[in-house]
């Protein structure tokens, strides 16, 4: 792979990313950033934990310090949209250090938190807007943000978008950009909704495809355990309990509250994210999880895409997903960046057919064993090591009351949630973004404190 230099990227980008240790570039970055640097319109296609992150703030940054000018007010120069909090939150801390290191300034915008320090920053001047498309939205219908002088946007996760019904705030949004400006796309799939967004907004666009979402990573390896009902929560325990970081997968929030609880009843340190808790309590959750303090992240498909935590080597479906997109989504917030991960499903017999069906769809061919009681010897041949129940860790969940919830949680033609809140499985998971650079070893659950914000 070409190095960061090679492309042609700025000294002081390639300074700011040799200082995190990171100078190869990944595939769907070498494929995209020559044409993205040219200021063609790009539509990239690639998995989750492929490095798209990377692939469009380059190109951002590069813009924007090439021609630099003081920020207009209520005026950003470049538009970054993704479906989630915890994604956009992400988006900004990987851009963080490549905006240090040329003078640029940037703001997020979601709902769920107060509008007020938003509306300061986008009335100061800012060169990046990192949004979700309600809060955004909001901001823009109360003359708080003007995107008339945008001169890149960029659309990451559009498939994960379409999905959580987000089309309509978005189309409202790049309305209000100038036709004129480059448009990046990244997106797994091109169905659907995000086939409208390419066609309408797209303009003779370059397409790159690197690791379709249909193309299971090859490190990753997947195994189905076949389990009575009454053993399911020991052996999902069992599982919780080995060495390494965990994220488990319920289909519902109160599934995942449930789970966590039972885990830490069990000795085993979990902490819980979805749509119920406040925002947060969602942000000192996933930061338990990154540092360390819980081993084991239980969490609806508000986590499936848009959560970059290093070194998570087993992602158990404690509830098989409906569909097989979301297999695929869940299963990548392990194996990224080349790094081995484990995929387990828990399926009780009248979930055969239907799990069946769902690997069948997702293209894995899992390894299927079916066992009465809790133990089998499959289990330390998935998960190696000593199990440890250290103890419980303190769970604080406050429920966010719906009357306090800011008006931009909400898509105003729609019952579904703007920003991955309250839909019981919205935010995004790992969606995209692998440790680029230094990687930590398998190693203990409490050495593995580093949460990733390098990526996609």
């Amino acid at each position: 792979m070409p190095s960061f230099a090679d492309l042609g990227l700025p000294e002081a980008v390639t300074s700011a990313l040799a200082a995190k240790g990171i100078e190869q570039a990944f595939p769907i970055q070498a494929a995209t950033l020559p044409d993205s640097l040219a200021g063609r319109d790009v539509l990239g296609r690639g998995r989750t934990g492929s490095g798209k992150t990377y692939a469009f703030l380059l190109p951002v940054v590069a813009r924007l310090s090439a021609n630099r000018r003081t920020p207009v007010s209520r005026k950003p120069r470049a538009l970054i949209l993704a479906p989630t909090r915890e994604l956009a939150t992400q988006i900004e801390a990987s851009l963080a250090p490549l905006a240090a290191a040329t003078g640029l300034s940037s703001v997020t915008v979601f709902g769920g938190v107060g509008a007020q320090p938003q509306i300061d920053k986008l009335r100061r001047g800012v060169d990046v807007v990192i949004a979700c498309p309600g809060r955004l939205e909001d901001h823009v219908q109360s003359g708080h943000a003007d995107l008339s002088a945008v001169e890149i946007t960029v659309l990451d996760e559009a498939d994960h978008m379409a999905d959580l019904g987000f089309l309509p705030p978005v189309k409202r949004l790049l309305d209000r950009t100038p036709r004129d400006c480059q448009r990046l796309l990244f997106s797994a799939t091109l169905d659907g909704g995000v086939d409208v967004l390419v066609k309408r907004y797209l303009h003779d666009p370059i397409v790159h495809s690197v690791d379709s979402e249909q193309s299971p990573v090859a490190a990753m390896v997947h195994h189905v355990l076949h389990v009575d009902g009454a053993a399911r929560f020991d052996v999902l325990a069992d599982l919780a309990a080995s060495p390494g970081r965990t994220i488990v997968f319920a289909r519902t929030k109160y599934g995942a509250k449930g789970l966590a609880r039972k885990l830490n009843s069990r000795g085993v340190p979990a902490v819980e994210l979805h749509g119920n808790l406040s925002q947060n309590a969602r942000t000192r959750n996933l930061g338990a999880f990154s540092d360390g303090t819980a081993a084991v992240l239980v969490a609806t498909d508000i986590a499936a895409r848009g959560i970059h935590v290093d070194d998570v080597n087993l992602v158990v479906h404690a509830d098989p997903p409906v569909e097989h997109k979301a297999y695929l989504h869940r299963s990548g917030r392990t194996a990224r960046a080349g790094s081995d991960g484990t995929v387990v499903t828990l399926m009780l017999d009248d979930q055969v057919s239907d799990v069946r069906a769902l690997t069948r769809k997702a293209g894995v061919k899992p390894t299927i064993t079916k066992f009465s009681g809790a133990s089998h010897p499959v289990l330390q041949e998935i998960a190696p090591g000593e199990r440890v129940f250290s103890g419980a860790i303190a769970l604080e969940t406050p429920a966010e009351p719906k009357a306090q919830q800011p008006s931009g949680n909400r898509p105003r033609r729609s019952g579904r949630p703007r920003n991955g809140s309250g839909r019981g499985h919205a935010p995004g998971g790992n969606a995209g973004g692998g440790s680029q650079g230094r990687r930590g070893g398998s190693g203990s659950r409490q050495s593995r404190g580093r949460q990733q914000t390098s990526g996609r």
